[in-house]
């Protein structure tokens, strides 16, 4: 039984889903704050801290799982980077900022996602 094991679908298909997930991860890795939807936020937020919690183990195995999951540079930037910055933290790497108004084309609630400091 798929009791409680609901995913949000976003209107596309399964691999459209995974390649679009990768694409604003990315975006967020490399930047390290990005405004997108709430929905978008929340569900990124969960993918985005378990890199960080595989990039901070800090050993090869983790590093090749990442590049799996990320293009290189991407890979490299959240392990090399942004990973050490976390050493000492158990959780909670990224913040979701809610933002007041909507957007125009669709009146879509919009959110702020950025590694914490």
């Amino acid at each position: 039984m798929r009791h409680m094991n609901t995913v949000k679908k976003f209107g596309r298909k399964k691999g459209q889903r995974a390649a679009f997930l990768k694409s604003i991860a990315s975006n967020l890795i490399l930047k390290e704050k990005i405004k997108t939807t709430e929905t978008r936020a929340k569900t990124i937020k969960s993918q985005v801290e378990k890199m960080v919690t595989l990039a901070k183990k800090q050993n090869i195995a983790s590093l090749r799982l990442l590049t799996a999951r990320l293009s290189k540079k991407t890979a490299m930037k959240l392990f090399y980077d942004i990973a050490p910055r976390y050493q000492e933290r158990k959780g909670g790497y990224l913040r979701v900022t809610k933002v007041s108004g909507y957007r125009q084309g669709d009146g879509a609630e919009m959110a702020y996602v950025e590694f914490v400091k």
